[in-house]
């Protein structure tokens, strides 16, 4: 069957949206009955049309023509899966439509685009949720509980360079430190105003900790304004992928307590994953789809992320106890290793829409 992958988000382009859509096309079973229509080249979204997505329609149409397409895979529900749907009413061509959880979420703010998401899914012939929360959100909302599965992201082990990891250690003096990381974009959802809040309360029980920030967004001077007058935290600033391996690597622990602000949550959180591939333990805000990436008591520590005394309380303990942190980071690595293998991943996918 040829399949069309329908999506704006797509590599290069970066984020955990694009890196699943890049894995699921390296991972399909039929590489040469895979095809990618995606927006790196503005071809399916324009500010000048009028709708904005009006342009992808005709794209659509040639793709589909081109390649004698049967089945869409449709990577962002809405504005894409309203064309898709179209489409098969008057084509042969079927869909199927994957679901983050922001971008379903976004599809139920207003009667016109629940409606319109509700009838999308109605005639999807399977639908795809990355995280269990997604899913549980989605059988609460459209009665389609045969169709849905539950296909969460895949890791990938990847050594990280030696002479990197030296130099950060050095450049820092890790050595002498207790380190916790986050990587991520700046954005409030991902909770580093609240470890940032709590660094002063953490300092007192342990002096030698020291937070490392790495990414860049659009709250970043929030957040260098909230840690202005507190101790032991450093921005890095935007990161390579070589580094980020070795920032994994050198640190203690990663911490990232995401949270939901009005159903912009954290899908599944694939930089869990890639701590775990690291072997590190987690603290994880227990919100979204977070619970799939990170089994509390097992894997790392999930706290409520908007409860400061349970957030300071997970980082001292993480801090202090290094067998504990060890153990957890352990179990984070097997379990990455044995359940989160992308070709079985897209695999669960290939067989829900064959």
């Amino acid at each position: 069957m040829k399949t069309l992958l329908f999506t704006i988000e797509y590599p290069p382009f970066k984020g955990g949206v694009a890196n699943y859509y890049g894995n699921l096309v390296d991972h399909w079973p039929e590489k040469d009955n895979i095809f990618v229509l995606n927006n790196n080249d503005n071809k399916l979204v324009k500010k000048w049309s009028f709708p904005k997505w009006l342009p992808a329609c005709s794209a659509l149409r040639k793709e589909i023509k081109k390649h004698k397409i049967d089945h869409i895979i449709v990577g962002h529900i809405l504005p894409l899966g309203t064309i898709a749907y179209r489409f098969s009413l008057f084509r042969k061509t079927t869909y199927s439509v994957i679901l983050h959880g922001m971008d379903f979420e976004y599809s139920q703010k207003s009667w016109r685009k629940r409606f319109l998401s509700k009838l999308i899914l109605k005639n999807a012939k399977s639908i795809i949720c990355v995280n269990s929360y997604t899913a549980y959100l989605v059988k609460k909302a459209v009665n389609n509980h045969e169709k849905i599965i539950v296909a969460n992201p895949g890791a990938v082990k990847q050594p990280a360079n030696t002479l990197a990891i030296k130099n950060i250690k050095e450049k820092y003096d890790l050595d002498n430190k207790i380190t916790m990381l986050s990587v991520g974009r700046l954005v409030k959802r991902k909770g580093h105003d609240q470890i940032i809040k709590v660094m002063p309360e953490a300092l007192k029980s342990v002096p030698g900790l020291h937070y490392y920030i790495a990414g860049d967004g659009p709250d970043r001077l929030y957040l260098e304004n909230l840690a202005k007058d507190k101790q032991n935290i450093t921005f890095l600033g935007k990161i390579s992928d070589e580094d980020k391996l070795a920032w994994m690597e050198s640190c203690d622990f990663f911490a990232m307590p995401s949270r939901n602000i009005d159903g912009d949550f954290e899908g599944f959180g694939i930089v869990y994953m890639e701590a775990a591939m690291a072997g590190k333990a987690v603290l994880a805000g227990e919100s979204g789809g977070v619970k799939d990436a990170v089994q509390g008591g097992v894997t790392g520590i999930l706290v409520d992320p908007q409860n400061s005394e349970r957030i300071v309380n997970a980082i001292i303990k993480l801090a202090k106890e290094p067998e504990t942190r060890n153990t957890l980071g352990k179990n984070a690595l097997a379990r990455a290793e044995k359940d989160f293998n992308w070709s079985d991943k897209i695999k669960k996918i290939y067989n829900a829409i064959n």
